[in-house]
C-alpha cells in the first residue's frame, strides 16, 4: 500500500459543539457543516497542511457507512500529534486549547526524550499531543 492519507475523520456526539471548538477555539479553517440534506451525511472537514484534512462526523452515521455497530468510545485508542516548532509554541496552543473548552489531560513539560509536549482532549475525548521534538524538522 502507498500511504495517502487524505482525511483523518474523528466521530464526535455533537457535531455543531466539534465545529464550534475546532473552527473557534482551535481557528481551523472550515466551510462548516455540509451534507445536512442526506441522512447520515452531514460532516465538516478542517483544512491542514498541504493535501490533509481532518473531519468530524457523528459517530452513530460513520456506524451506519461501516456497517458496524457503535461501540463505546476509547481516548487511548490513538492520538493526533501536532508539531510544533518551539516550546514557546507548545504552550501557546496548549493555552489555546484550554481556552476552547479542552481537558489538559497533561500540561506542557519536558520529555525523557529531550523534547517538550503536553496533551489534551477535545469535546469528544480525542486525545492531542501537542509536541516540539528537536529532532525533527518538517516543512510546511
Amino acid at each position: 500500500m502507498k500511504p495517502r492519507i487524505s482525511v483523518i475523520t474523528l466521530g464526535v456526539d455533537d457535531l455543531e459543539r466539534s465545529l464550534k471548538f475546532y473552527q473557534e477555539g482551535l481557528g481551523l479553517s472550515t466551510e462548516g457543516i455540509v451534507g445536512k440534506e442526506y441522512e447520515h451525511g452531514a460532516v465538516a472537514f478542517f483544512d491542514l497542511q498541504s493535501g490533509l484534512k481532518l473531519a468530524i462526523w457523528n459517530r452513530k452515521d460513520i456506524a451506519h457507512d461501516a456497517g458496524i455497530n457503535q461501540t463505546p468510545k476509547s481516548p487511548t485508542e490513538f492520538t493526533i500529534g501536532h508539531n510544533v516548532w518551539s516550546k514557546e509554541e507548545v504552550d501557546m496552543v496548549m493555552e489555546q486549547a484550554d481556552k476552547a473548552g479542552a481537558v489538559i489531560t497533561v500540561p506542557a513539560h519536558d520529555t525523557f526524550w529531550g523534547g517538550y509536549a503536553g496533551y489534551f482532549q477535545d469535546p469528544d475525548g480525542h486525545l492531542w499531543e501537542v509536541v516540539w521534538n528537536p529532532a525533527w524538522e518538517f516543512n510546511e
